[in-house]
This record gives C-alpha cells, structure tokens and sequence, in this order.
C-alpha cells in the first residue's frame, strides 16, 4: 500500500516544526508509521554549496534569531535578477530530483511521508508579484508530484518575526503574500492562525477528511 505523503509549508516562524511533531506523535498513538523528510535536507541539490554561497558571497548569517539576538540572513529575500534566475534553474532540479524522492518513498514505505517544506516553500521565496514569477511557478507546479495533503500554515509576519527574527518584515509580508498566491495555484490546504492546539486540531480534522 503507498503511504500518504503530506507537506507543510509557512512563512518562517509559523509552527511547521511543532505541528509536524504534533502530527508525529498523533499518528503513531493511532499505530501509523510516519516517515520525515526534510525538503534541504533530503530533497534539494546541491545544498553544501548553496549554503556556502549565501555566507561567502552574499554575507548571510547562518544562525536562527532569537529575540534578543535577531539574525541577518541574506540569501532567499536577497533578490536581483541574476540570483533569481540562478534559483530558479536550480529550483528545476530540485523538481526533478523531488519526483525521485517521491517515487521512492511510495514504493518503500507505507503509513505517512511528511515533508518539512516542499517546493512551495522554494517558489514563495519568488517575487509572485511578477508575471514570469507566476508563469514559471505554473510550469513547476505541473512537473512537481502533488502530495495527497499538502498544509499551508498561516501567521501574521509580525508574530513569525517576533518567533524568528531572521528576516526583514517587508520581506516577510510580502513571503505570506506569496504563499497566499500559491495556494490558489495549486489547491493548497490553508490553515489559519490560532494557538497550538487550535491549529493542531485543524491539521487533524483536515487529515480526517
């Protein structure tokens, strides 16, 4: 039997992390096996020089933010068009190697495959603003394999902001914007704020359905 595969994706700071646990230990207190993928970790290519071009040459903080400490991350609201165009080829393959991943995990597993982030999260990072942002996220979404659930965690960008401070707001605000535009592209599952329960117990009900 194919597992069901299930993503989540969100702004940073909008619980992806915790709900993810939350689901975890809800299916396996039901006898469900459950798989985690992590999208940077199992998913993208070339992830080591990825990350060494944003602290090399775009001078980003690596670190997570905290309140007291925010971070200074430069690399996914760093935009100009030859960065854009360079993440955008490399988003191609992050596609195609996706459809392995996913295809593997079907015929190896049975129960749940949740992905911590998907390629959703790697096009929100787009400036869906523009019409070849959108047109190029249409022709992604077509070659990309459609999980069966794929969740959308919303948050207000003051309060994901204050959760991890990594990121300008403005580029925050304009992040929720696009993964507003993409779950309309894609049929995405749209969870509203609430606090941890309150959203855990949409993601359920969801899952139920």
């Amino acid at each position: 039997m194919n597992p069901l595969i299930v993503s989540f994706s969100g702004i940073d700071g909008a619980g992806k992390s915790t709900q993810i646990q939350k689901l975890r230990e809800y299916l396996a207190a039901q006898g469900v096996p459950v798989r985690d993928l992590a999208f940077w970790d199992n998913v993208v290519m070339f992830p080591r020089l990825r990350a060494g071009f944003s602290r090399r040459v775009l001078q980003s903080d690596g670190n997570v933010g905290t309140p007291d400490k925010p971070a200074d991350r430069r690399d996914k609201n760093t935009q100009n068009a030859p960065l854009l165009l360079g993440r955008s080829v490399l988003h191609f393959f992050d596609v195609v190697n996706l459809r392995r991943i996913v295809t593997r995990a079907k015929a190896e597993n049975s129960g749940v495959v949740i992905f911590d982030r998907y390629i959703y999260d790697q096009l929100a990072a787009l400036p869906m603003q523009s019409w070849w942002a959108r047109a190029f996220a249409r022709l992604l979404l077509r070659v990309a394999p459609k999980p069966d659930l794929s969740y959308v965690l919303d948050a207000d960008p003051e309060v994901a902001r204050a959760r991890k401070p990594e990121y300008p707001l403005d580029f925050m605000r304009k992040y929720r914007s696009s993964y507003l535009e993409l779950r309309k592209m894609a049929n995405l599952q749209l969870i509203r704020p609430g606090d941890v329960e309150e959203v855990h117990q949409a993601i359920v009900d969801c899952f139920r359905n």
